[in-house]
C-alpha cells in the first residue's frame, strides 16, 4: 500500500522535497503532498499518479495489454523468471522498486520471498499501476516516466528489478543505496522462437544483453549473469494472451494473426529464453 512507501517518495516537481501522506486507517483525505505545496491525490483505486509535464515519454500498456498479461502471468508460465528475480535481491532489503511493474507479479514474488521488504511498482502505465496497486499488501503502486526521473528519494532503496523493461542507469543508480542491487531480465534471440515465423511476431536482437552491460557500465559493476531457458507448452488461447500483452499486439494484421494462429497445433511447445543478470551500484565517490 502507499502508505508503506511514502516515506521514499520524492516530489516530482520540487525534486529535491520529501513527499508527506494523508493517508492512513480511516483517513478520508487521500492525498500525498510536499511541504511547497505541490499536491497529488491518490486514485480510488489504490496508486497515486506522480508523472510530470506532457505525460511521459512512452504511452504505456493499454488496458487490453495488461488484461492478456494478467491472463498469461496467472497460468504460471513465468514463474521460473520470476523465482530468478527474486534470488538475485538480497535477502536483507529493505525496499525494492519494480521499473515496469505491470501486472506485479514479478515483484510480489519477490516480497513473498523477502517477508521483511516493501515494494515500490512503478509504470508509465494507469493501468498496470491500477491492477499492481492490488497485487500485494506491501506493494505501493506509482504512476512515473523513469526518463523524466523518478519521483523516489536518493539512495533510498535497497534493490531494484527491471523484468522486459526500459531503463534508465543514470536514475537507477542514484535511488539505490551504496552497493545497492539492479537485477534485470532480458529475452534472448531465442525467447519464442517457435512463434516468430508463424505469427509475425517481433525479433529480439542477438546483442541484447551485450548492449545491457555498455549500458550500465561506470555506474554498476556486474555481479552475475545467468541464462534461463525452459519450454512452455502453450494452447491457442495462452500464446493469444502472450502476443497480446507484448510489443507484437501492436503491430502486424490482427485478422491474419488469428487466422495464422488456428494453423497452429491445439498446443504448442514455446521456448521461453532470458538472461538474468545482476549488477551492484558502484559507490557514489566513483561519480
Amino acid at each position: 500500500m502507499l502508505t508503506d512507501i511514502v516515506d521514499v517518495l520524492l516530489c516530482p516537481q520540487c525534486r529535491v522535497r520529501e513527499v508527506d501522506s494523508g493517508l492512513g486507517a480511516g483517513d478520508t483525505d487521500r492525498t500525498l503532498w510536499c511541504d511547497r505545496g505541490h499536491s497529488f491525490d491518490v486514485a480510488r483505486q489504490g496508486y497515486v499518479s506522480l508523472l510530470t509535464g506532457d505525460g511521459g515519454k512512452f504511452t504505456g500498456d493499454s488496458a487490453e495489454m495488461i488484461a492478456a498479461r494478467d491472463v498469461f502471468l496467472g497460468e504460471g508460465h513465468f514463474d521460473s523468471i520470476a523465482a530468478a528475480v527474486s534470488a538475485g535481491v538480497p535477502a536483507d532489503s529493505e525496499v525494492v522498486l519494480d521499473v515496469g511493474v505491470g501486472t506485479g507479479h514479478y515483484l510480489a514474488a519477490v516480497l513473498d520471498a523477502h517477508a521483511d521488504a516493501r515494494g515500490i511498482g512503478v509504470d508509465v502505465s494507469k493501468f498496470a499501476a491500477r491492477r499492481a496497486a492490488r497485487c500485494h499488501p506491501r506493494l505501493g503502486s506509482v504512476v512515473a516516466d523513469i526518463w523524466s526521473g523518478l519521483p523516489v528519494r536518493s539512495g533510498a532503496l535497497s534493490a531494484v528489478t527491471c523484468v522486459f523493461a526500459p531503463r534508465n542507469a543514470g536514475e537507477l543508480n542514484r535511488v539505490l543505496v551504496d552497493d545497492g542491487v539492479l537485477v534485470v531480465v532480458t529475452p534472448t534471440s531465442r525467447h519464442q522462437r517457435e512463434l516468430r515465423g508463424p505469427l509475425g511476431l517481433i525479433g529480439v536482437e542477438e546483442d541484447k544483453t551485450r548492449r545491457l552491460s555498455e549500458s550500465l557500465s561506470g555506474l554498476f559493476e556486474p555481479v552475475d549473469e545467468s541464462p534461463l531457458e525452459y519450454s512452455m507448452m502453450l494452447s491457442h488461447n495462452d500464446i493469444e494472451a502472450l502476443i497480446g500483452m507484448g510489443p507484437s499486439a501492436r503491430h502486424g494484421d490482427p485478422e491474419a494473426r488469428s487466422a495464422a494462429l488456428t494453423q497452429l497445433p491445439e498446443t504448442t511447445e514455446v521456448t521461453a529464453s532470458v538472461t538474468v543478470s545482476t549488477y551492484r551500484r558502484r559507490a557514489r565517490a566513483s561519480l
